[in-house]
């Protein structure tokens, strides 16, 4: 259980912002409670006369019961019809839905366009993306979802421009996050917007998170990955980049080892992995400093050599970039 400490924030004298979430069940309980735990938290460690926010969650049911993937039910404030009629305005919008995307009803679609119109922020945690992208709010922009269900999101809505690769993405007053706990990275990120970072890392704290992710981190493992590619001869690729990490891995020098052009080779990673081979190259070198920052024993020197950077300052930005962390910060906290 997480202890609650107050610690003073910044003094807010306009009313408090509504959040309002948008629970289409069977939802993912923690899409819908993760992001709500950090705007609760940002009322507790808030020190002022009111609370900074209005939490309410909302559901298009009949009823005020939430049915969730876990078997758990939630209980809304109202149904999608009671919110309707009340006409109260909407600061930020939450959509989170469950595990598998399914077709939202029209009464559904017309009331999150309508509102999307009017808030000043508009955001889907996971599957929650594919709703939103039905509205129509979505074309043109930037966005991504669970990393399984991107190709699908692409797919299914040709004009959204769908990134595999970050947790949560900000497209002008749009945020869209990947699977589960980035809906809390995502939080997090709109409390710091408020309320400023070190109210957003005090919660953090108090969470017991490592770290506050950065929306650019990418929300899977690229090695992992490797394992999702339909082809055989790329994942071979994969795995012997993974066993040669110290040598000079040239797009010109990965196509020639495939016996195919640079062009194919770009063609066939962005079909398969959603990245290009320079930017693969980079995320499993990266991957491997962090597991042998993790292990410790070996000086941050030889560990660039070993990973294929030719100096630690070029590693040091690259891992810092990527995780958000320095090396030695990483190593003290894991190793």
């Amino acid at each position: 259980m997480t202890t609650r400490t107050r610690r003073p924030s910044r003094t807010l004298h306009a009313a408090p912002k509504r959040v309002v979430i948008l629970a289409i069940p069977p939802v993912d309980a923690l899409d819908a409670i993760g992001p709500a735990e950090v705007f609760a938290f940002a009322n507790h460690l808030h020190k002022g006369a009111q609370p900074p926010y209005v939490l309410e969650l909302v559901t298009p049911g009949p009823g005020l019961q939430v049915a969730s993937e876990t078997g758990i039910a939630l209980m809304a404030h109202r149904t999608l019809a009671q919110e309707t009629r009340s006409g109260k305005g909407i600061d930020t919008l939450v959509i989170a839905a469950g595990f598998t995307p399914v077709e939202s009803h029209p009464s559904v679609t017309a009331w999150i366009r309508k509102r999307a119109s009017t808030a000043r922020r508009v955001c889907s945690i996971c599957v929650g993306a594919f709703p939103l992208a039905e509205t129509g709010v979505l074309d043109g922009k930037r966005a991504t979802t669970h990393w399984r269900l991107t190709r699908q999101l692409s797919e299914r809505y040709p004009a959204v421009q769908v990134d595999p690769e970050p947790i949560w993405i900000k497209d002008g007053n749009v945020y869209t996050s990947a699977g589960i706990s980035s809906g809390i990275d995502l939080a997090l990120a709109l409390v710091a917007e408020d309320l400023g970072d070190a109210l957003a890392l005090e919660i953090a704290r108090n969470l017991v998170l490592f770290l506050r992710r950065p929306g650019g981190q990418a929300q899977f493992s690229a090695t992992l990955r490797t394992d999702e590619a339909l082809g055989p001869e790329l994942a071979a690729l994969c795995h012997w980049i993974t066993e040669h990490l110290d040598a000079d891995l040239t797009v010109e020098m990965l196509a020639d080892r495939q016996a195919t052009s640079v062009r194919s080779l770009i063609r066939l990673f962005k079909h398969e992995l959603k990245t290009t081979p320079a930017k693969y190259v980079e995320e499993v070198r990266l991957e491997a400093v962090g597991r042998a920052l993790e292990r410790g024993g070996r000086t941050l020197e030889e560990i660039a050599r070993r990973c294929g950077y030719r100096s630690v300052d070029v590693l040091r930005k690259a891992f810092t970039r990527r995780f958000g962390v320095s090396p030695r910060d990483y190593a003290r906290r894991f190793a």
